[in-house]
């Protein structure tokens, strides 16, 4: 996020000549387990970890998983605009520009940023329009309204504080058109707080070689481990959203209707999902227009 880009890492005496767009390794201290702070991500998203995302991704088997839930949510819709709040490593944004979406990328991490910014060009020559930027000062960072706000591959995780989630989701509302909606998923912590089981990357996570699975659990820290072919190892540390707790963030800012999918599936067991999409519209609607799904 653009306030703590430039910073220096503040971990158990990481030297501070170094900032956290030129780290290559990720910095967590002593105890991994403690580190529950919003803005400590730009010291997670480290240039190893990005150059290998892709490999997690997998962008052709990914898009044959996703199929088209999310551009046809957008395209039914009527949206011409779209902020990518989370671009990562571009997936998204590139298949936004491709179905000819008027399309903005933000993220916190530059080296993300930059990634996706190469990948653009790499797959199919897109120059994409990327802003560094943070959610709690969306409006600041990137200007003008949009038709549609995605924020997508579990990042609203990474805010930690309940009053960043707050402000975030109100930056959200606010960058919205009048009838604008916000998409926006999350890993299915109740099934990992409840159940103790862990995504199996059908969905989302779809390189082969590549495992993500938790590393440790508690009600205020879900902290996975990604393995790669190489055996490389690298961690992030997020907070273990449950799926009624965000739902209810959004209506308190603002969003009356409120849909929430399970693996892109309109029905589905509360345990089953490895991951909640929620689709949550603006439009002032009457109380008796509302249904809760």
């Amino acid at each position: 996020m653009t306030q703590s880009a430039n910073k220096r890492p503040h971990v158990d005496g990481y030297a501070e000549s170094v900032s956290s767009i030129e780290l290559e390794q990720q910095v967590f201290g002593e105890n991994p387990t403690e580190v529950r702070d919003t803005d400590h991500y730009t010291q997670e998203y480290v240039g190893g970890m990005v150059d290998k995302w892709d490999e997690l991704i997998n962008w052709k088997k990914r898009t044959e998983s996703e199929g088209r839930f999310f551009i046809d949510q957008l395209k039914s819709r009527g949206v011409q605009t779209v902020l990518d709040a989370a671009t990562g490593t571009g997936f998204h944004s590139v298949r936004l520009v491709e179905e000819g979406f008027d399309t903005v990328s933000a993220d916190g991490s530059p080296q993300m940023l930059a990634k996706a910014f190469q990948n653009g060009i790499d797959y199919g020559g897109h120059v994409l329009r990327v802003v560094n930027a943070d959610w709690r000062w969306l409006n600041r960072d990137v200007h003008g309204e949009f038709d549609a706000i995605i924020c997508l591959g579990n990042s609203f995780t990474h805010l930690f504080a309940e009053h960043d989630r707050r402000k975030a989701l109100a930056e959200f509302y606010a960058m919205l058109s009048h009838d604008g909606v916000l998409i926006i998923d999350q890993r299915n912590y109740d099934a990992v707080l409840d159940n103790g089981s862990g995504s199996n990357r059908t969905y989302y996570y779809c390189g082969e070689q590549v495992s993500a699975v938790p590393d440790h659990v508690d009600d205020g820290l879900a902290r996975y481990k990604y393995t790669f072919p190489d055996n490389s190892e690298y961690f992030l540390n997020m907070y273990p959203l449950r799926k009624n707790y965000l739902r209810g963030l959004m209506r308190d800012v603002g969003f009356q209707q409120i849909d929430t999918f399970g693996d892109f599936q309109e029905t589905y067991a509360e345990a089953d999902p490895d991951y909640f999409i929620h689709v949550a519209e603006k439009s002032y609607r009457e109380a008796g227009e509302l249904t809760d799904s």
